[in-house]
């Protein structure tokens, strides 16, 4: 229930933030484009980035690990840590990307003009979507069958493994465009901007 309330109040920091540079948008840029924020951004940024990706990476391998051993108290406990980490660890790391990236693109120009930058941000936003639209209604259905187990039970419900398998498609749905990102981010390659796309 903790962690639930956790990912809801995380939510609603971005949402909070995303009201706050519609509404109040040359002082959210003002504030982002700071002279003295550029430097503490790109290592905020860095590290986010970094931390966030590699839980990922780490959550998809380490479920596996859990489901390949069979074993029903290694998988419960497996599922259980991610969970938590996704939601105290992985939530507070996606607003300080999203701070420490808005903030570096303010320095650097016009984020729908630059190819690699806005390619990045949409891949990032596209991310996001599928993860909320699919990883947290997975969630809430495992949430669902763990809570009607019973301790005397030897294994889990088809239902529930099938489900825990499913999330590695999810997870490397969403882990994949991030990949991408870490590519554009390091080589900044000469693309076509996203703002050019329909004209």
């Amino acid at each position: 229930m903790k962690s639930k309330y956790a990912l809801v109040g995380f939510l609603a920091i971005m949402a909070g933030m995303i009201g706050f540079a519609v509404l109040f948008q040359e002082t959210f840029i003002t504030l982002l484009k700071h002279p003295v924020m550029y430097s503490h951004a790109r290592f905020l940024h860095i590290i986010a980035v970094t931390l966030f990706f590699a839980n990922a990476v780490v959550g998809i391998l380490w479920e596996q690990r859990s489901l390949a051993s069979g074993s029903k108290e290694v998988i419960l406990h497996t599922y259980n840590t991610v969970a938590f980490l996704d939601s105290h660890f992985s939530s507070p790391l996606i607003i300080l990307s999203v701070l420490g990236g808005l903030s570096l693109s303010f320095n650097t120009g016009e984020l729908w003009q630059i190819g690699w930058l806005s390619v990045s941000f949409l891949l990032f936003i596209l991310s996001g979507i599928f993860w909320t639209a699919s990883d947290i209604p997975t969630q809430y259905k495992i949430k669902q069958l763990m809570s009607s187990l019973k301790p005397e039970d030897q294994t889990l419900p088809d239902e529930l493994i099938r489900l825990l398998k499913m999330r590695l498609w999810i997870s490397l749905a969403g882990v994949v465009p991030l990949l991408i990102i870490f590519i554009l981010m390091v080589y900044k390659p000469e693309i076509t901007a996203v703002a050019e796309w329909l004209q």
